[in-house]
């Protein structure tokens, strides 16, 4: 089975309920939204490691203030063990500081750690929004001497997947790939959050495969199982990364796998650390 990390949004009461219903060998992600801002991240991403979780909070560049707060940042994660982050542009339409891109936000980090710190990047199978599929590509190729994975976009679709890390192979961007995956959650929960994570252009390609759009947007909740055993023991995927929209209820046997009440056991109680 592939390797599993849990997307976490550091939201009210969240250390409580990852403590009750996920073991410290699940490697956890500490996503960075714009209201909630990079303190809120940081400081339940301490506080999850100091537990014994390993957890990768999340950067944004356009979110940090200056270089001074970026060296805090790295005073933290190394006095608390964190030894991995994710790095993205961020959602801000105007920068904080001065990064306006994930590019030199990373050279700064490698320059301030010495290169000891783990950084992923993120990917779009399925394009961006608002930047060309050529410079997307050309982002990647920039920042993978001082990135150590990629981390997918949401996508719905296995082959769209195995055709972007085939793609980056191509290019000579050699990077392992990390699939962005969907837990199971509430088709109203996935809608309310869309615009605030991103996933509103996944929803639109999703609303144009029949089936799978129905068993989404009708009122069940998703299961990625199927795009799960799609990615398994295929070139360049390294893990699977499941944004869980705090979904991380339980269930009580491997039995209940199919259960539309909680997340895949597999993809929670046996997600294991990596390194």
């Amino acid at each position: 089975m592939l390797p599993t990390r849990i997307e976490i949004i550091p939201s009210t009461g969240i250390v409580d309920q990852v403590q009750a219903l996920v073991p410290l060998t699940t490697t956890l992600t500490m996503t960075c939204l714009p209201h909630h801002g990079i303190e809120r991240t940081m400081r339940t991403s301490v506080e999850l490691s100091t537990l014994g979780y390993t957890v990768i909070p999340h950067l944004a560049a356009r979110s940090i203030h200056d270089r001074a707060e970026l060296t805090r940042i790295m005073r933290e994660c190394d006095g608390a063990g964190i030894r991995e982050v994710f790095v993205i542009g961020g959602d801000r339409k105007q920068p904080a500081g001065p990064y306006e891109s994930a590019l030199p936000l990373l050279e700064d980090i490698a320059h301030y750690t010495g290169g000891r710190m783990r950084a992923g990047v993120a990917g779009y199978p399925e394009g961006h929004p608002t930047v060309a599929a050529l410079d997307l590509l050309d982002a990647l190729q920039d920042k993978q001497d001082l990135a150590t994975h990629v981390v997918t976009q949401m996508c719905f679709d296995a082959p769209k997947i195995l055709d972007f890390a085939a793609l980056l192979r191509r290019e000579g961007v050699d990077l392992p790939v990390w699939a962005g995956v969907a837990g199971s959650v509430p088709r109203t929960k996935l809608v309310a959050l869309a615009t605030q994570i991103g996933v509103g252009s996944s929803l639109k390609f999703l609303s144009r495969k029949g089936p799978l759009a129905r068993k989404l947007l009708s009122g069940d909740r998703y299961s990625p199982n199927t795009l799960v055993a799609g990615l398994e023991s295929q070139p360049g995927i390294a893990g699977i990364h499941l944004y869980s929209f705090n979904n991380l209820d339980a269930v009580p046997n491997e039995a209940a796998a199919s259960s539309t009440t909680a997340l895949q056991p597999a993809l929670i109680r046996g997600a294991a650390r990596e390194y």
